[in-house]
């Protein structure tokens, strides 16, 4: 498995990578990334959970229990359960967003996948995301997941980002290099 030294080294890397070894013991890899992203949604849509596990000042009893009760509401596996209780007893539920990118990095590196992260100007249908997947695969030599998203300002074309390189088609990009060239 190639994992970056940088991912592992930080905190939140290594909460994430004792996570990945006891979840690849059990044969529980896919059910527990399958976990964090419900949870990841979560934090996402409720700010009131968002704010609770960046807040310091909520002792390690009231955010155990809070866990455990979100666990229960999300049908989360034991071993992300406790999981979670360990990062309320240990005071770094501030920490699982980081957590949860890296553990899905540890798991995508671990089956040979890369992430693509692709914004683009307008919802992408499946056989273009299937496209594009494929052609970025031909690229990287690897399986790589498509992580899609939408920001109208680009204009239209793409951007991916897969890793620290980037590939920058929009037209935002090209009407800014030719008002560049125009200048001078």
């Amino acid at each position: 498995m190639e994992v970056s030294s940088g991912i592992t080294a930080s905190l939140q890397g290594r909460y994430a990578s004792a996570l990945y070894d006891l979840a690849r013991e059990q044969d529980a890899v896919s059910t527990v990334e399958g976990d964090l992203e419900k949870l990841s949604a979560a934090i996402r849509e409720s700010a009131d959970l968002a704010a609770l596990i960046r807040n310091p000042q909520v002792s390690r009893e009231a955010a155990g229990k809070v866990v455990e009760g979100i666990a229960g509401l999300l049908g989360l596996a034991p071993l992300t359960k406790n999981f979670l209780g360990v990062l309320a007893g240990n005071r770094r539920l501030s920490a699982l967003p980081d957590v949860v990118r890296a553990f899905s990095a540890i798991a995508a590196a671990a089956r040979g996948e890369v992430t693509a992260e692709v914004t683009t100007a307008h919802p992408l249908d499946s056989a273009q995301l299937a496209d594009l997947s494929a052609k970025l695969k031909e690229r990287e030599g690897r399986d790589v997941k498509v992580k899609a998203s939408v920001d109208p300002d680009i204009l239209g074309g793409l951007v991916v980002r897969i890793g620290s390189t980037m590939i920058d088609s929009s037209i935002r990009t090209r009407l800014n290099s030719l008002a560049q060239a125009m200048k001078g």
